[in-house]
C-alpha cells in the first residue's frame, strides 16, 4: 500500500472523525441550506415567501445544480404562489449565496415543495382517527 493512501475500512468508525469526512456535495448542501434560509428569510421583501422554511438542500455530484426543499404554510394557492415567487427570485438568491459564501460559482437553485412533513401529519391524523373510532388500540399505534 502506498504511504499517501489510507485505508479507512480498517479503522473502527469511532476512530474516523465522520462529520469532517463528509463529501463535498454534502458539506456544500449544508452551507447552502443555512445561507438560503437567511436570504429567503431576511433579504427577500416578497410577502408571498413570508411563510417559507428551507428544510433541505441536495446538491448534484457535479455541484452545478441544487434542489432546495421548502415547507410553505398556507393554502394550495398560497403554496403555488410562494414556489413561483421563489423560482423568480432564484437568480438573486443564487447571487447573494455566492457573495456571502465567497463562491466563484454557485449552483443553479431549483425550489421544490417538501411534502415529507405533510405526509407525516396526514399519517398521524389517520392513526388518531382510527384510534378514536376504536379500530386500533392505542398500544398498536405507538409502534410497540
Amino acid at each position: 500500500m502506498e504511504s499517501g493512501n489510507r485505508d479507512y475500512a480498517n479503522y473502527p468508525l469511532s476512530a474516523i472523525n465522520y462529520p469532517l469526512r463528509m463529501r463535498r456535495p454534502e458539506r456544500l448542501a449544508e452551507a447552502l441550506r443555512e445561507e438560503i434560509a437567511e436570504v429567503v428569510g431576511f433579504e427577500l421583501d416578497d410577502p408571498r415567501v413570508e411563510m417559507v422554511t428551507v428544510t433541505e438542500v441536495k446538491v448534484a455530484e457535479d455541484l452545478r445544480d441544487a434542489k432546495v426543499y421548502v415547507l410553505v404554510d398556507g393554502s394550495e394557492e398560497e403554496i403555488t404562489k410562494a414556489l413561483r415567487a421563489l423560482q423568480n427570485a432564484a437568480p438573486f438568491v443564487r447571487q447573494q449565496v455566492s457573495l456571502n459564501l465567497s463562491m466563484r460559482f454557485a449552483p443553479h437553485l431549483h425550489f421544490v415543495r417538501d411534502t415529507a412533513e405533510e405526509n407525516a401529519s396526514r399519517v398521524s391524523s389517520i392513526l388518531s382517527d382510527l384510534t378514536s373510532k376504536g379500530e386500533i388500540n392505542e398500544k398498536d399505534s405507538s409502534g410497540e
